[in-house]
């Protein structure tokens, strides 16, 4: 039996690079619906979306197991276009820190049956784009006190 995850992640900084957080929400028959964010510290736009798709695949792994992972299908929507044109190897990446991230999550894609990146709409990725507003807001905030 193939599982089938469809994962929406957004990673966002309140200035470039600046406070920023990743948000994630995944959704399947087998798991339901479940919600994720991480305060990231400073970094930029570019750099936090790379982050969300990684703690996206860390907590799937986290929920599925090994056994399921590997007969899984996931579909990571995203709201960057040159973050999916990135990973879906259409555009170079020259930045050093987004080569790392990006063959981390090369690596963290082998533990999985097929992994495939789309683009969306903000408007359509609106869930993660909440937990990563949450998160920062709350984080700005305990610093102005």
């Amino acid at each position: 039996m193939k599982y089938k995850f469809l994962i929406h992640t957004d990673g966002g900084a309140r200035g470039n690079p600046g406070p920023a957080a990743a948000g994630v929400v995944i959704e399947s028959d087998l798991i339901g619906h479940k919600e994720y964010g991480e305060y990231l510290g400073e970094v930029t736009n570019n750099e936090a979306e790379y982050r969300a798709v990684i703690l996206a695949l860390k907590k799937l792994k986290h929920l599925v197991g090994g056994d399921k992972s590997g007969n899984s299908f996931v579909e990571i929507y995203v709201d960057s276009e040159l973050l999916e044109r990135q990973l879906n190897g259409e555009y170079k990446i020259k930045d050093g820190n987004i080569k790392n991230f990006f063959i981390e999550i090369w690596n963290l894609k082998i533990d999985f049956g097929e992994v495939v990146f789309k683009h969306i709409p903000r408007e359509e990725n609106v869930e993660a784009d909440r937990i990563v507003n949450q998160i920062l807001d709350k984080e700005i905030n305990k610093l102005k006190l």
